[in-house]
């Protein structure tokens, strides 16, 4: 019996542990109107905060520009661009900053989960995250 308790003190420890997976990497945005890959999307983790830009573009041209965005991304190139910025996370979520949709040049807040190592849930929303719609995203690396 004893033996018993310590195998599942040690496999729920283990998972408490191992359960944090890094954000860490490149992964494929897909789009949530036509669920085809939209771009490859590097997210960094630094000092507690991530950031993200655009590496790849999928269906338009590279050389594309924002010319929707307003401020210092207005007529920028789309790829290489920082879209998700000044989020932290808090439990197993990050929140706390925004994300950048080039496409209509507007930005809104974002909350995003990892329900496993492989898979994110982007939510980009106006107001509280029930107004708002969510991508998923995989990790290509």
């Amino acid at each position: 019996m004893q033996y018993l308790f310590t195998f599942g003190f040690t496999l729920v420890l283990s998972t408490c542990v191992f359960g944090q997976y890094s954000i860490d990497g490149i992964w494929e945005a897909i789009d949530d109107k036509d669920g085809k890959p939209s771009s490859h999307i590097q997210i960094q983790e630094v000092n507690g905060e991530i950031s993200a830009k655009i590496i790849k573009i999928f269906d338009v041209e590279e050389t594309v520009v924002c010319e929707l965005c307003k401020g210092d991304k207005k007529d920028k190139p789309v790829l290489g661009m920082e879209i998700i910025y000044d989020m932290s996370k808090n439990g197993n979520v990050w929140q706390g900053g925004r994300i950048l949709d080039p496409e209509v040049g507007k930005d809104y807040k974002c909350k995003i989960t990892m329900p496993d190592k492989n898979t994110l849930n982007v939510r980009g929303y106006i107001g509280i995250p029930a107004l708002g719609r969510t991508q998923t995203w995989h990790r290509v690396r």
